[in-house]
């Protein structure tokens, strides 16, 4: 996802100049709006697209749709008037558009979709998971594993908890 902004940085701050964005590979559908900004300019994104994971409780892979909203600053690397070359401001955090002027999106997609992706993805709210004993898949159907034992971490507990219903 380049685009050149050579014809934006000339313009004045506050220019708006807006994208539509429709990629088959990967799937990516939404809009980019630039804003020229007094340093260079700033992009809104909002993006959907769909992501393949593996369900935290079955291990089932499955696909869910996913969308994604940020604003990054891009800072040009030369001056567009003469092609000389701009220095890179210390303590200034953004992307830089390169020496053709070419505004790359690639990298903040990646890592704005890496970080709305959820930490343990489920295929559905009410996923049964798997048996800890057999690992059979509890979403297709029961195993015929011997009635669970409770955790024996949790034993001393429980020798609490039937002394106080005797008691």
């Amino acid at each position: 996802m380049r685009i050149n902004v050579a014809q934006q940085l000339k313009q004045s701050v506050g220019y708006v100049r807006r994208y539509q964005i429709d990629e088959r590979s990967p799937f990516l559908k939404g809009e980019v709006r630039l804003l020229r900004t007094n340093r260079g300019i700033l992009a809104t994104v909002r993006l959907k697209t769909k992501v393949r994971s593996v369900c935290s409780r079955c291990l089932e892979e499955f696909e869910s749709p996913l969308t994604v909203d940020f604003e990054e600053e891009y800072f040009p690397s030369r001056d567009v008037l003469n092609g000389s070359s701009l220095p890179v401001s210390e303590g200034v955090e953004g992307f830089v558009i390169d020496e053709n002027h070419m505004l790359d999106l690639t990298e903040a997609v990646r890592q704005h979709i890496m970080l709305a992706l959820p930490m343990k993805p489920i295929c559905q709210q009410d996923c049964a998971g798997l048996c800890p004993v057999c690992g059979q898949n509890l979403n297709y159907g029961t195993c015929n594993c011997a009635q669970r034992h409770p955790d024996s971490r949790w034993a001393s507990l429980q020798g609490l908890l039937s002394s106080e219903r005797r008691g």
